[in-house]
């Protein structure tokens, strides 16, 4: 591993720390001015981001809806040089809940990343099981768990297999 891609590797963790720790400024200073949040699937989670506010409003979504979460950052990869940086995350997303055990999905993430700012981010993880936990989290009354994603452009489109 080169020093660049263990410092940015670093950096990373300490991001994800302080998101478990209730604390999103970190990853939002780490935005470029002209950034692309894109997160898969078709819930109150996915959709296409590209203002800090709306990410803001996303993180605070995301903090209502799976309550004491946190990241465990499982693998990282660094590719590329400073000006061209590619990041590759695989982090476990789990939610306390007691009694019947935790909420957990894998996520995985792919960056982009410019002179020390994330230019574009795009989120995958296991969306049925992710669908399930917000049905569930409906029947309890968070009537967020069906409201329409925080984008700021439509996102996927329309079409006979896509969300109008």
């Amino acid at each position: 591993m080169t020093m660049y891609a263990y410092i940015v590797e670093n950096k990373l963790r300490k991001i994800f720390a302080a998101i478990n720790a209730g604390d999103v400024s970190l990853m939002l200073n780490g935005l470029a001015t002209d950034f692309t949040y894109r997160f898969k699937g078709d819930s109150p989670i996915s959709g296409l981001r590209n203002s800090r506010a709306s990410m803001a409003l996303w993180w605070e979504r995301l903090y209502r809806l799976f309550p004491g979460f946190h990241f465990e950052v499982k693998e990282v990869a660094v590719l590329g040089p400073p000006w061209g940086t590619r990041i590759h995350a695989v982090l476990d997303f789990i939610v306390p809940h007691q009694p019947n055990g935790p909420y957990k999905n894998v996520v995985m993430q792919f960056m982009r990343m410019r002179w020390g700012k994330v230019t574009y981010i795009q989120t995958l993880e296991d969306i049925q099981r992710c669908s399930r936990y917000l049905a569930w989290s409906a029947t309890q009354g968070c009537d967020e768990a069906l409201a329409a994603p925080i984008t700021d452009q439509t996102w996927p489109g329309t079409g006979p297999f896509l969300r109008a």
